[in-house]
């Protein structure tokens, strides 16, 4: 195991030295996002062992969980810009699968909450009080985050912590919404899909999913499926208003989530699910329930 690490260091210095200008920034890019990940990890433990109150915990989570996307996201925006959409996609696949084994009963995504709402699992007061909890994680994160880019670690991060903001809706405001819209609600009728028919990649798969998604959109929108990272990432920007920005990520995704809750139950989707469950595939399968 020893002679292992020594070889692994050994060539990740002859690989820094030799393409430093590119490999360094991106380990730093990294290096910052696993700190992120640690942090938010530990502070989610610390909060389980000492809230007793099972919806105070919820509201602890949901501000960790927003502040650990909010905090991942804005490294990943570093990650796009210097290294290019597939990088920045695989890192977000990743991410992903990591937050869904993680972050428990948070989802650190208003929406969800609506659809609780409708489905009659939550009240309008504790969804609310979720949505603050999301919302303050998701802002109050960006002065960590300015903490470590003041640093300039690397090329990449150089006046990153006080540089304007420029806004990632590339096309008009209406046809934002129906971009937001209409990938929500593809995301959330996929992730219902796979949590009914629950196969046995059901997490890589959603992640999958919900990354392609965001590339398809990344020139458009930008791609975010979610107010808070919406708000907490571009709220303020150079390119769009408020009033803009809440009527693309906030009406705009609500909506598409709305949308989804109802589509869902439609006969021809129900049957689909019901049908998928239901068949055996020969061979190898993918599927939870069944022995290959």
């Amino acid at each position: 195991m020893k002679f292992t690490i020594d070889v692994l260091g050994v060539f990740l210095k002859i690989v820094i030295r030799v393409n430093k200008a590119t490999f360094a920034p991106l380990v730093v890019s990294t290096l910052f996002i696993l700190l992120t990940s640690i942090l938010a990890h530990c502070a989610r433990r610390l909060v389980q062992t000492i809230v007793k109150d099972p919806f105070v915990r919820v509201l602890f989570e949901e501000a960790i969980a927003a502040a650990e996307l909010c905090g991942c996201c804005f490294e990943l925006i570093v990650v796009a810009d210097n290294f290019g959409v597939a990088t920045y996609a695989l890192f977000l696949f990743l991410l992903t699968i990591w937050w869904s084994l993680n972050w428990g009963e948070a989802t650190a995504c208003p929406y969800t909450h609506i659809e609780d709402i409708i489905e009659g699992r939550t009240d309008i007061r504790k969804a609310v009080l979720k949505t603050w909890a999301e919302l303050g994680g998701g802002l109050l994160v960006f002065k960590y985050v300015q903490m470590y880019w003041a640093l300039e670690i690397s090329d990449t991060h150089k006046d990153k912590a006080i540089e304007d903001c420029t806004a990632d809706l590339q096309v008009p405001v209406l046809y934002g919404a129906l971009v937001e819209g209409v990938a929500t609600c593809i995301c959330r009728l996929a992730s219902r899909a796979l949590g009914d028919i629950n196969p046995r990649f059901a997490t890589a798969i959603d992640a999958f999913v919900g990354t392609s998604l965001v590339v398809a959109a990344f020139d458009y929108s930008g791609g975010y499926f979610n107010p808070v990272l919406a708000t907490s990432l571009k709220a303020g920007c150079h390119g769009h208003t408020l009033t803009e920005h809440a009527t693309v990520y906030w009406a705009g995704a609500c909506a598409g989530s709305i949308m989804s809750v109802y589509l869902y139950k439609l006969p021809a989707i129900q049957q689909f699910v019901r049908g998928t469950t239901e068949t055996e595939v020969n061979g190898d399968s993918i599927w939870a329930g069944k022995e290959d």
